[in-house]
């Protein structure tokens, strides 16, 4: 895989919160909801979605800006390993000249690669060896609807192995959201690698999240406006009862308490309800009360007119 910060496109100097706002934009702008006919944009959704795994975990970001592992979190090869060794004169190859002359000590390099000089010969070869690699990790994405992801309702998600596996949604469940399953990816001579699950909550027909607090225009009738009334209002839960008062305007904000999605800190966020007055369309009763009627008020003072 590429360079993870390019293939965000944030800086090796960028914070977690640019690093995760880089990322929730390209996961939305390449899901394979979104681009089903474009079989690259699902390629650079996963690559996008191993970037993130990668500098999102503290530790593994730190050990790749320290070369320790590769962009896939493999551990990196030795100097001195892989791209030729000790070829001709040691010197042209980066400045050694020896093992006891006046040259660079094997005993400092290696102590350096490997964490301590050991016993060995050199001062370094008996020393720690980085562990084995773990397999590499999968990636899978999961749609949820907009009520489970409100509710934290059990979802089933099928592995590639043919396993099936029951999740509980995280508090504050969002689109971009990332659950690991540890030891769920490609076995590896160091265990199995992870499945790393991204989350994309569905829209909903007439529910809109705000933050942890969900709205809902609510429509109601003139008389329900008017006179007062109790109304059946639907909610993730399933519907409540809710009490209208008398002399109700549109645009009227009224809350139900704890009936929006769950929150990291604990808790639930609120439903706002907003009340709709609907008119009905060319009701001659309605014309001919209305015309025995006058309105004093001005109600657009507040508006200067």
């Amino acid at each position: 895989m590429a360079d993870p910060y390019s293939t965000l496109g944030v800086t090796k100097s960028a914070s977690e919160a640019e690093i995760k706002s880089a990322y929730r934009k390209l996961a939305k702008e390449l899901h394979p909801d979104r681009n089903k006919d474009n079989p690259k944009a699902s390629e650079r959704f996963s690559d996008v979605t191993k970037a993130y795994d990668l500098l999102s975990d503290k530790a593994k970001r730190a050990q790749y800006d320290r070369g320790e592992i590769d962009a896939d979190g493999n551990p990196a090869m030795p100097f001195g390993y892989g791209g030729g060794g000790f070829r001709g004169d040691p010197r042209a190859q980066g400045g050694f000249s020896g093992f006891g002359n006046d040259g660079a000590d094997f005993g400092d390099i290696f102590e350096g690669l490997f964490g301590g000089r050991g016993s060995g010969p050199f001062g370094g070869f008996g020393g720690r060896s980085a562990p084995p690699p773990k397999g590499a990790n999968i990636p899978y994405r999961l749609s949820v609807s907009f009520v489970d992801a409100a509710t934290q309702a059990p979802q089933r998600i099928t592995l590639a192995d043919g396993s099936t596996i029951d999740l509980k949604l995280p508090a504050g469940v969002e689109t971009g959201t990332q659950m690991r399953l540890a030891g769920k990816g490609q076995p590896g001579p160091g265990g199995n690698g992870d499945a790393i699950v991204t989350i994309t909550v569905k829209d909903h027909p007439f529910f809109v999240r705000d933050g942890a607090n969900i709205r809902l225009d609510l429509p109601v009738t003139l008389a329900e406006a008017v006179k007062g009334a109790k109304v059946k209002v639907p909610t993730v839960d399933g519907p409540v009862m809710l009490s209208i008062p008398a002399g109700s305007s549109s645009g009227k904000v009224m809350r139900l308490k704890g009936k929006g999605f769950s929150q990291k800190g604990g808790g639930r966020g609120d439903q706002l309800v907003r009340i709709m007055v609907d008119l009905p369309a060319d009701d001659a009763a309605l014309v001919k009360l209305l015309g025995e009627w006058h309105d004093p008020r001005n109600v657009r003072a507040d508006l200067g007119v």
